[in-house]
């Protein structure tokens, strides 16, 4: 059996995951010239019990598509639930996913001399591991992302310029642009997404404000955002808002401030909101992303 590239393995062969997919790549010359491009990626389904992770060099975005475990090291502790994903810094060491419910991850490595600038619009930290929620288009476009790297690692159709598109439609998704989960979003629900984008998050869309935006039943358009977005659409817009308040905090806001700028003005209420999406509260996030 190949050694695998991300996960540690001994002589026994059932320390390997159940189900393992995975594959290098070499960056083109754009690709490599850009800064950023994906140096490999995998899946793999882990059974009840610890999976120690390798060293690496390059930066680990690593999420759960189903199942439970907690991802240890000698600096965090981090329970996962199905939709998490987690950012390592390269040289990120003992890492141990400590399996309670049969889980299935997603991961790619991110190389190149702007990967740490990449990962950090996609809300990483420099100097240690961040989880946090993974939006549904995002999980898909990464499970696109190992089928094209394990075609380009065999060399059959797929090329780095896909894997380009791919991960910066990745970054777009997360960044609030109209990215579906299969292709861009119609004209219908785009509409609603960009008008929240171009608001930066200030105010709070109603249902109805949404429906009435895109000229659709209110029920009608509940639908066709679920389906196209992968989620409801006022949990979106708490994702977005969420991402949005982590920017500015990084950028020097208090929690009040920031809370205030996505429309939220009773800082316990974005407290608690930003805790229960965040995994930590603002004033936490902010001494830890301000170090």
């Amino acid at each position: 059996m190949a050694e695998s590239l991300l996960f540690q393995t001994k002589n026994d062969q059932t320390d390997m995951p159940a189900v393992l997919v995975e594959g290098a790549h070499t960056p083109d010359a754009l690709a490599g010239a850009s800064g950023v491009y994906i140096a490999a990626s995998g899946s793999a389904m882990l059974q009840n019990g610890p999976q120690a992770l390798k060293t690496v060099d390059h930066w680990l975005w690593l999420a759960l598509e189903s199942g439970s475990l907690v991802l240890e090291n000698e600096d965090a502790s981090l329970n996962l639930r199905s939709g998490d994903c987690c950012m390592l810094p390269p040289g990120t060491r003992s890492v141990v996913l400590d399996v309670s419910q049969e889980a299935r991850v997603l991961w790619i490595m991110v190389g190149g001399t702007l990967s740490g600038a990449f990962l950090q619009r996609m809300g990483a930290l420099p100097h240690r591991i961040m989880k946090q929620g993974a939006l549904p288009s995002q999980l898909n476009l990464a499970k696109h992302i190992v089928q094209a790297t394990v075609r380009v690692a065999a060399a059959k159709e797929a090329s780095s310029a896909q894997l380009q598109q791919l991960l910066w439609a990745m970054l777009a998704s997360h960044s609030g642009q109209p990215v579906a989960m299969d292709a861009v979003l119609s004209h219908e629900i785009a509409k609603v997404v960009d008008a929240m984008r171009k608001n930066q998050y200030r105010d709070s869309f109603s249902l109805s404000d949404m429906a009435a935006l895109s000229r659709m039943p209110v029920e009608t358009f509940r639908k066709r955002f679920v389906a196209e977005v992968g989620m409801p659409p006022q949990s979106y817009q708490l994702f977005c808002k969420m991402e949005r308040a982590k920017v500015l905090l990084k950028e020097g806001y208090t929690v009040r401030q920031a809370g205030i700028e996505v429309g939220m003005n009773d800082p316990y209420h974005f407290s608690k909101t930003f805790k229960n999406i965040v995994g930590m509260s603002p004033s936490a996030y902010s001494k830890t992303a301000l170090k």
